[in-house]
């Protein structure tokens, strides 16, 4: 691993070859913070796929696409007058240690205690509401970008720390269940004007059991949507070493070849 002084060296080196960029390349020359924003948000789902896949080299190669999209708009920042890069880093600096008073406890007051991850996330709630430019709501810090899976965990997860959460978490169960007596109740019904918010309950209530079971819904979802992926490869394979198309399949065959695919992939059902 390299030296402290190594990576700041290296970090000073990205900063030299951004700067040059920025002044001679036409194409980096022409980049604005709103052409940058889907590319931005490209790079951090390549980087959330290396991340699932635990690929180490593309990890390390993701991340540095990302730094460099935050040190693009830092860059920006700085043509514009309204802050650089130092500004960036120490403004998560401040605050990282304003959210942390049990390893920076502030002059005029005792350490806080913190002893576990979850006292952490109690507290920093706590904290973000105090302060000057934070989310004066416990709601507001949900970006509206959120993707509706993970915003709607979030959300669970904020309130949670407030106490707005089941005592139990066989509880939430109750909830799931009538929310879906509640959609069949409205699908049953082809013009109830309801179906699509009801929908939305019965997955919302779905989210907060997996919450309570310390399960990720993303990453469970993700789980799944690969697992699905591969059995449903197997069965277009077989069907193109059969000289068949996938249409020619009966459901029966298809089904078939789906369990035939979770024997050999070693899937759980």
């Amino acid at each position: 691993m390299h030296s402290r002084e190594e990576k700041l060296e290296a970090f000073g080196r990205l900063l030299d070859v951004l700067d040059r960029l920025r002044s001679e390349c036409p194409w980096d020359r022409k980049q604005t913070n709103a052409s940058l924003r889907t590319n931005t948000i490209e790079e951090v789902y390549e980087l959330s796929d290396a991340l699932t896949a635990n690929d180490a080299h593309n990890i390390c190669k993701e991340l540095g696409d990302v730094l460099m999209h935050v040190m693009f708009y830092a860059r920006i920042g700085s043509e514009t007058g309204d802050f650089d890069i130092a500004d960036v880093c120490h403004a998560e600096a401040d605050k990282l240690i304003f959210r942390h008073p049990h390893i920076y406890p502030p002059a005029e007051s005792p350490a806080a205690k913190a002893t576990t991850a979850e006292e952490v996330l109690h507290n920093w709630e706590q904290i973000k509401l105090k302060e000057k430019d934070g989310n004066h709501s416990v709601l507001a810090g949900v970006p509206k970008a959120l993707p509706s899976l993970i915003k709607a965990y979030r959300i669970q997860d904020k309130v949670a720390n407030y106490g707005f959460d089941w005592q139990q978490r066989d509880d939430v169960w109750k909830k799931v269940h009538e929310e879906i007596d509640e959609l069949r109740d409205a699908l049953n019904d082809d013009n109830n004007p309801h179906a699509t918010e009801e929908m939305g309950d019965v997955l919302f209530s779905i989210i907060n059991a997996a919450r309570h079971y310390h399960i990720n819904p993303d990453n469970a979802l993700d789980t799944t949507n690969k697992k699905f992926i591969r059995r449903f490869n197997y069965i277009e394979q077989q069907a193109h070493q059969q000289g068949r198309q996938l249409n020619e399949l009966t459901l029966e065959e298809m089904d078939q070849l789906w369990n035939e695919a979770k024997q050999q992939q070693n899937d759980t059902p």
